[in-house]
C-alpha cells in the first residue's frame, strides 16, 4: 500500500464533490491520506453536443490515463459516462452505494404537466429529449451543455425548465431546486445513473484493492450490471436514447431478485419492456432484455430523430 492514495477525477464541481465523498470513505477504511488529482477531459473543454464529439468515453479517457500512466492510484467516474467495454489494464474495483437514479425537472414552479404549451425545456441528453417529446410533444426541447450551475442559471432566463440527474443535485446539496422527480416509468434514467465507478490498475497492490473493495455495495453493483449489460448488448453508447432502471428486492428468505426496466426511444415512439430474475444473473438479464427490445425493433428506433 502506498503512503497516500492518489485519486483522479474530472475537475468539474460535481465530479470533485463525488470524488471527495469517495476519498473520505477510502481514508476511513484505509487510514491513509487521500489526495485528489484533478484532470481535464475532452468533454469538459468542448461545448459541442456529446453526439458530435464522440459521446461514449469523452469524460473518462483522461481520468483513466492518469491511472494507466502512474499519476494516480484510483479513478472515480459517473457510471453513466463509462463505455460499456472494459478498459485494458484497469479493473472496476468498487461500485459504492447509489444515489437517487431518477431525472429531476427544475422549473420555477410545478412539474412537467404544469409547463405551458411551447415551454422551452433544456437538456443535453438524446434519451431525455426523446422521452420528453413522447410525454409532452407540445414542448420546445432545447439542446444545452454546461455544468449544473450554468444549466440551473438558465431557468427563468431563456428556459422554462431544465432536466438534470437527481443524483448530481443531491450530491451538490441542491435537490431542493428540483420541482419534480420524474417517474422512471415515463422518464427511464440512463443506465448506471446515480452510481459511481471506482477503477484501479489491474496490477494494483493487493492492499489497495482491498481498501477500494471495502466501499463496494453489492446491491448497486448488481443493478448497474444489469442496466449496463442491456446497453452493451444493444451496442449503444452513453449518449444513445436508451434508458434502464434496475431495482433489487430486499434480502430475505428468497434469493434477491432484480426487476429491470429498459427502453429505447425516439421523438415519435418508444419501446419499453421489463424482466425479472435473480441478482446472481444480472448480466444475463440485461442481455435477455436487450434481445427482446431488438426483436421488437429497437435497432431501427435508435437511428430515428430524438427531437
Amino acid at each position: 500500500m502506498p503512503d497516500a492514495i492518489r485519486l483522479a477525477t474530472r475537475r468539474s464541481h460535481l465530479a470533485l464533490t463525488q470524488a471527495r465523498g469517495v476519498a473520505a470513505r477510502l481514508q476511513e477504511v484505509s487510514g491513509l491520506a487521500v489526495t485528489i488529482v484533478e484532470v481535464v477531459s475532452e468533454g469538459d473543454t468542448s461545448t459541442a453536443p456529446l453526439t458530435d464529439i464522440g459521446g461514449t468515453g469523452v469524460f473518462v479517457g483522461a481520468v483513466r490515463a492518469a491511472v494507466a500512466e502512474g499519476r494516480a492510484d484510483v479513478a472515480v467516474h459517473s457510471q453513466k459516462d463509462l463505455p460499456t467495454a472494459p478498459a485494458e489494464g484497469l479493473d472496476l474495483a468498487a461500485v459504492p452505494v447509489r444515489e437517487d437514479a431518477r431525472d429531476a425537472l427544475c422549473a420555477q414552479g410545478g412539474g412537467l404537466a404544469d409547463l405551458p404549451a411551447g415551454a422551452r425545456v433544456g437538456t443535453g441528453s438524446p434519451r431525455r429529449a426523446a422521452q420528453l417529446a413522447l410525454v409532452r410533444p407540445d414542448l420546445d426541447i432545447v439542446p444545452i451543455r454546461g455544468n449544473v450551475d450554468t444549466r440551473l442559471g438558465r431557468v427563468g432566463a431563456d428556459l422554462a425548465a431544465v432536466v438534470l440527474a437527481a443524483a448530481g443535485l443531491a450530491r451538490l446539496g441542491r435537490l431542493a431546486e428540483a420541482s419534480e422527480l420524474l417517474n422512471p416509468d415515463s422518464m427511464a434514467p440512463a443506465p448506471g445513473q446515480g452510481a459511481l465507478a471506482v477503477e484501479i490498475a489491474t496490477d494494483a497492490p493487493t492492499s489497495l484493492r482491498a481498501a477500494v473493495g471495502a466501499i463496494e455495495d453489492p446491491a448497486t453493483r448488481a443493478c448497474v450490471t444489469a442496466e449496463r449489460s442491456m446497453l452493451a448488448a444493444l451496442e449503444a453508447g452513453c449518449s444513445a436514447p436508451v434508458g434502464a432502471y434496475a431495482q433489487l428486492t430486499e434480502p430475505g428468505y428468497w434469493e434477491p431478485e432484480i426487476f429491470l426496466r429498459g427502453g429505447v426511444f425516439s421523438a415519435s415512439r418508444g419501446i419499453r419492456m421489463s424482466i425479472t430474475g435473480t441478482a446472481a444473473a444480472a448480466e444475463e438479464l440485461g442481455r435477455e432484455l436487450a434481445a427482446r427490445l431488438l426483436d421488437a425493433g429497437a435497432a431501427a428506433l435508435m437511428t430515428e430523430p430524438h427531437l
